[in-house]
């Protein structure tokens, strides 16, 4: 899972760092970009929360593409900063709550479910955090399921509860999310274990 989650991280940062190049022409930094990216969940959660899901998905979108371009923009004008990372993770985190917590109010959905998929994609970014800053682990972004994937899944669930609202299909879509997220949490702690485990073996 580690190797394969590796490649995928090679091939989105080699195609997507012509887009960072085009910022820095146009004089974005990324966390100019992350600004931008927590201003478009705001507006995409407030969208939600009057139940205007298309203008709710359409700032999603916006909120997926400037968080990407942030990344993209600090490799390719050699940008990143400690800081600036812990200001992306820290407006992604906020960012979920805002989109969430609208779903939430809409009543497109029970309220627990969507608290309930909030809290696993939370608890799953603060574990490869405390691996990656506690343990010194390079990358602990492993697990069955990453931001993006779950974000694709909220979006096809509002759709689908606009044609579909008897089945529920958005309330499935936070379940799915809430579960994986979980999963992928106890993944990220089993990595950890293995690779500091490793790494205390090496040191004897």
């Amino acid at each position: 899972m580690a190797e394969i989650n590796k490649v995928k991280r090679a091939f989105y940062e080699q195609y997507s760092i012509g887009l960072g190049r085009v910022c820095l022409r146009l004089h974005l930094t990324p966390n100019i970009l992350t600004a931008i990216s927590l201003v478009c969940a705001v507006i995409s959660g407030i969208y939600f929360w009057k139940a205007q899901v298309w203008m709710g998905i359409i700032w999603m979108l916006l909120t997926s593409f400037t968080d990407m371009l942030d990344g993209a923009t600090a490799r390719a004008g050699n940008l990143g900063t400690k800081f600036g990372g812990i200001l992306d993770h820290v407006s992604d985190r906020y960012g979920e709550f805002f989109i969430l917590a609208g779903i939430t109010m809409s009543g497109m959905a029970h309220p627990g479910w969507g608290l309930f998929a909030l809290f696993g994609m939370i608890i799953a970014s603060y574990t490869r955090a405390a691996a990656e800053s506690i343990g010194k682990i390079e990358n602990c972004a492993v697990g069955i399921m990453g931001r993006l994937e779950k974000f694709t899944l909220i979006i096809l669930g509002s759709i689908l509860e606009l044609y579909y609202p008897k089945f529920r299909l958005l309330e499935i879509a936070l379940i799915i999310v809430g579960l994986t997220s979980y999963i992928t949490s106890v993944q990220r702690m089993f990595y950890a274990h293995r690779v500091l485990t490793q790494r205390k073996g090496n040191d004897q």
